[in-house]
């Protein structure tokens, strides 16, 4: 229970007092927070399980550790361990998954009440595409016009999408290994709804005026020889609309507690909040240097 002291000031007529009322507000169980992706990277894959906060220790993250983590595509189990220095942390060994297949998470928690919650969460990995041709880099001169202002460029990246409009393609972008998109608010995604199968970036999009740029860089960023990454991951849509969902909430974390209009798709329903996706991720580089 928590006691929430409000003073409340009473007016009449000819007298005046202050009186505290205690209201007691009743705290469900917590429930957990899952952060986990499975690639076809051949890399460590991480899932990160945490305790959701209640109104009153927002900033208060409790981990969840000792758990029982694995992703199964339902021939081979593949564990996810603690991490001794990062408690809540749960790795992979080095391992790869595959494109058009089906995996599920697995998580079992500790529990003083429940002896041991039991959790699951199933993403399909989607095809990709075979390659990015090319990223450039194009300075938008819309903002040559503001005073003191660092010129802008734009990355488009440039590829064969798929014919299949259910594939959404999340982007990630690495400035010298360092991540741009790191968080869940900072995602950048490429639904190709009403495009699928079209060169992106290319005429026919160019038609529609539909170039698509994908990440912003002030030139004061680009050194000479710095290295530009761009991943293209295939995400499935509605991994995209829990995406969207977390930037509706306006900053709210899903680890912080259940908005309303936050989804996801960690089971049972309203045991969890968060999201597990398998994704198939394709690479370019582009190294930087400027002109003479």
């Amino acid at each position: 229970m928590k006691k929430l002291f409000i003073p409340i000031l009473l007016i009449f007529t000819m007298l005046s007092c202050r009186e505290d009322f205690v209201i007691d507000l009743e705290e469900g169980s917590p429930m957990i927070g899952v952060e986990g992706s499975f690639t076809d990277e051949y890399k460590r894959h991480e899932v990160i399980l945490s305790y959701t906060a209640d109104f009153y220790n927002a900033d208060e993250i409790k981990m969840v550790t000792g758990a029982k983590v694995a992703v199964t595509d339902g021939v081979d189990t593949i564990p996810y361990l603690e991490q001794k220095d990062q408690p809540g942390h749960y790795l992979t060994d080095f391992v790869a998954g595959h494109k058009n297949t089906m995996y599920n998470l697995l998580v079992e928690v500790p529990d003083e009440t429940e002896g041991v919650r039991r959790l699951f969460a199933e993403c399909y990995m989607n095809d990709n595409v075979e390659e990015i041709d090319s990223i450039v880099l194009k300075n938008n001169p819309s903002y040559a016009w503001m005073p003191m202002m660092d010129t802008i460029y734009f990355l488009y990246p440039y590829f064969q999408s798929l014919p299949d409009p259910t594939i959404v393609y999340l982007i990630n972008v690495y400035e010298d290994g360092v991540p741009q998109n790191d968080t869940l608010l900072d995602a950048n995604t490429i639904p190709m709804a009403g495009y699928a199968g079209y060169y992106v970036n290319g005429p026919e999009m160019l038609e529609d005026n539909m170039e698509i740029p994908v990440c912003m860089i002030t030139e004061s960023e680009l050194t000479d020889g710095k290295v530009i990454r761009l991943d293209l991951l295939s995400i499935p849509y509605d991994y995209m609309q829990f995406l969207y969902s977390v930037k509706i909430s306006m900053g709210n974390n899903p680890m912080m507690g259940p908005p309303s209009n936050v989804l996801t798709n960690i089971q049972p329903a309203g045991s969890a909040v968060g999201w597990f996706y398998a994704a198939s991720v394709v690479s370019k580089e582009l190294i930087y240097h400027p002109k003479e």
